[in-house]
């Protein structure tokens, strides 16, 4: 018996009950911190404790949303799940999790563990933690100060994948050149999935292209259609590198007010045609569901078990949370980097009624210190919709800037208000003239905001009863 093992989630255990106790934290990252600094060695324990394996999720965004479907999707299959549902993906975040699942000698009683894992920290994990499966969302630039430039996050993954045994299994974007790069750097197995090109889905943002050039000959890339940001339709004109042929692939995708529907059609050993509906709205939820559908297929479940489970998918704090105030649609987004923001941008210009906006910028470490990211969003299109907003109010530690950057984009300074204060800021925008209100944030100004509005407003719970037809 391991006494400094048992001391270390002892402690952690105790941190759990103490901030559900309280009311402070959501005690997701704490107690695995304190474990590990009394344990370093922890999470060796947890490895190989899962009945039928572990699923590690990366990338740049979506990773939350995505993790928490695939884990939604296979609770309800009947499996016993260990995940980090609170987007905790630090090696402190997954050392909670299983901490939380398990016993004092870390036992576990479960099929699998789904775990969304942070970029930088996949090595650092996968070195304790060994995948069956790594699925991969996407590669943006992201938090300079912390990442570094993306090729060196790239390289970080790519380096932990090839110290992974040989029969880990890959599923990844096949619409991200920066993603589909590491079937051939690794030779793994892979599974791709992708969104059928389609001129229709391109966003109306300017967007920078992270993936200008080919990463094996360094070409320009060229594109038949662009999705968002780079994912597309893409291939280099003189190695040959190109957008692989996905054996999951959604067609047709319409994102509405009620949320996603699309055509899946399947290739291979995962041939067949089913549809898909989602309550949540954006391309970028698209590629979410449609990652942890691929996840969910190559793990055995029925696809049209695992579609109709997405139906009932309910999004996880910020990201694209709905409420209901005062009648109004109230709804919570995350925003981290300047791929994240456009989506979300396009997000809000889907509502045609007038609407209110809170902005709120933070620079702490979680967040990244270096807001300069700023300047790369596309805030100029909002210029073009300037009808449909009643009004935009600025907070955080970094509001004056992000009132700045509005105002350079053209907003007129008529519409702008900047207040730090979350609850004065979220007051203004709730109790404004719009018909609905579109709060985006940081990291941690998520937190406090989505807190207060929680006691504020309703949440809105999606279901399947709201299920539309698919053509």
């Amino acid at each position: 018996m391991n006494l400094r093992l048992i001391i270390a989630i002892l402690v952690a255990k105790l941190a759990m009950y103490l901030s559900r106790l309280t009311g402070r934290g959501r005690g997701s990252s704490l107690p695995g911190m304190l474990a590990l600094r009394i344990y370093p060695e922890l999470l060796k324990h947890y490895q190989g404790r899962t009945r039928k394996g572990v699923i590690m999720t990366t990338g740049t965004n979506g990773k939350t949303t995505t993790s928490n479907m695939l884990a939604d999707i296979m609770e309800q299959a009947g499996y016993r799940v260990v995940t980090n549902r609170e987007g905790a993906n630090l090696i402190t975040g997954v050392a909670t999790a299983y901490i939380k699942s398990g016993t004092l000698t870390a036992r576990l009683n479960c099929d699998y563990a789904v775990l969304e894992v942070d970029e930088a920290a996949f090595p650092a994990v996968t070195r304790w933690i060994r995948p069956n499966r790594v699925l991969v969302t996407n590669f943006f630039r992201d938090q300079l100060d912390r990442y570094g430039e993306l090729d060196t996050t790239v390289a970080k993954v790519l380096g932990a994948l090839k110290k992974l045994s040989g029969d880990t299994e890959l599923i990844l974007n096949a619409d991200d050149p920066l993603v589909a790069r590491l079937f051939k750097e690794t030779g793994r197995t892979t599974m791709f999935y992708g969104v059928c090109p389609d001129a229709a889905l391109s966003s109306a943002a300017a967007y920078s292209r992270e993936a200008k050039f080919c990463p094996f000959c360094g070409v320009t890339l060229v594109y038949d259609f662009y999705i968002y940001s780079q994912l597309g339709d893409f291939k280099c004109p003189q190695c040959g590198f190109a957008r692989p042929r996905p054996d999951i692939e959604a067609k047709d995708v319409i994102s509405d007010a009620a949320g996603i529907k699309a055509t899946i059609r399947g290739s291979g050993a995962y041939g067949g045609t089913w549809s898909l509906f989602i309550p949540v709205r954006g391309i970028y939820n698209a590629y979410n569901a449609l990652a942890a559908f691929a996840a969910a297929l190559s793990l055995g479940v029925a696809p049209e078990k695992a579609a109709y489970y997405l139906t009932k998918y309910i999004p996880a704090a910020g990201r694209m949370e709905s409420f209901c105030y005062a009648e109004k649609q109230v709804t919570l987004t995350l925003v981290k980097n300047p791929t994240g923001f456009n989506q979300a941008l396009t997000s809000l210009l889907a509502y045609k009624g007038k609407q209110d906006v809170m902005i709120a910028i933070n620079d702490n470490d979680a967040d990244g210190r270096d807001i300069s990211w700023l300047w790369d969003v596309d805030f100029e299109v909002l210029v073009r919709y300037l009808n449909q907003f009643n009004g935009f109010i600025c907070s955080g530690r970094r509001a004056e800037e992000m009132a700045l950057r509005l105002k350079y984009a053209g907003v007129p300074t008529c519409l702008l208000t900047t207040e730090r204060n979350y609850r004065r800021a979220l007051d203004a925008a709730l109790h404004g003239e719009g018909a609905a209100v579109g709060i985006l944030a940081t990291y941690t100004a998520l937190w406090p905001v989505e807190k207060i509005l929680g006691q504020k407003a309703e949440r809105v719970s999606n279901s399947a009863d709201r299920v539309p037809s698919v053509s």
